[in-house]
């Protein structure tokens, strides 16, 4: 184990990764993005548009580094609750977002997924959704999920509601429901859980996050605000994963 010691740069933080230990799965709750803007005297719709360059640099950084899943919280099922022009802001972000990167996530091997409720969304969200689905559904470089209308409960419900109708119609007994098979029929089925969970803006909590996969997550919580967050930030928590005794229960 190499203990962080001082403030080193991205260049030693890479060199005290052991590669043959990589987190598979990286979880982040992208948090901050309006104080960020409001400690600037920015709007908050700033905030979020530097969240989104950041969020290009992290999906480089992982590609780099040889990371295969990348897991990111960009807009939650309680968000809803916000403003209607900032809401209407933040699908307008998506929208746009997509339509002037995904080519390059294409490019690149990034396998983009959106992970949440598609019901609810305007028909343009889902249209730029399913285009990038479509587009990116055979790279295998780096898988990209993202959780836009998504939240973890809401989540573990619907797997429960999908598995009760196949009991209701009999293809499935009740009896034979047990972790592995609900886990299946999660929006993440067929994904291993995440390693390693970091939440930026300094907050402790996990605010409705991918509930069920991160039971044995490893979390790295930083006061860093999203837009601020880079490359050498990504390493130092990869490292502080690292040096972590990971014993699933044992001893």
């Amino acid at each position: 184990m190499q203990q962080i010691t001082g403030s080193p740069d991205a260049g030693t933080l890479a060199r005290m990764i052991d590669k043959k230990r990589l987190p598979v799965h990286i979880a982040i709750i992208m948090d901050g993005n309006g104080r960020w803007a409001k400690l600037r005297g920015l709007p908050r719709e700033a905030g979020y548009e530097a969240g989104v360059e950041t969020l290009h640099k992290i999906v480089e950084s992982c590609v780099k580094f040889d990371i295969k899943i990348l897991t990111v919280y960009a807009f939650s099922t309680e968000n809803w609750n916000r403003p209607r022009d900032v809401v209407g802001f933040l699908l307008q972000l998506l929208e746009d977002t997509f339509s002037r990167e995904v080519q390059q996530l294409h490019e690149a091997g990034v396998r983009v997924k959106i992970l949440g409720r598609r019901a609810g969304l305007p028909a343009s969200t889902r249209e730029h959704i399913e285009k990038a689905e479509a587009l990116t559904a055979e790279n295998r470089r780096l898988l990209l999920n993202i959780g836009f209308n998504y939240g973890g409960r809401s989540e573990i419900v619907d797997a429960c509601r999908e598995l009760a109708g196949k009991c209701v119609r009999g293809e499935l007994a009740p009896e034979d429901i047990d972790e592995s098979l609900l886990a299946a029929h999660l929006t993440t089925g067929g994904c291993p859980d995440p390693d390693l969970l970091i939440r930026t803006g300094g907050d402790f909590r996990i605010s409705n996050f991918l509930l069920w996969q991160i039971a044995y997550a490893e979390l790295h919580i930083t006061p860093t605000y999203w837009p601020d967050f880079s490359e050498e930030d990504l390493l130092r928590a990869i490292v502080d994963y690292q040096n972590r005794d990971r014993r699933f229960g044992k001893v």
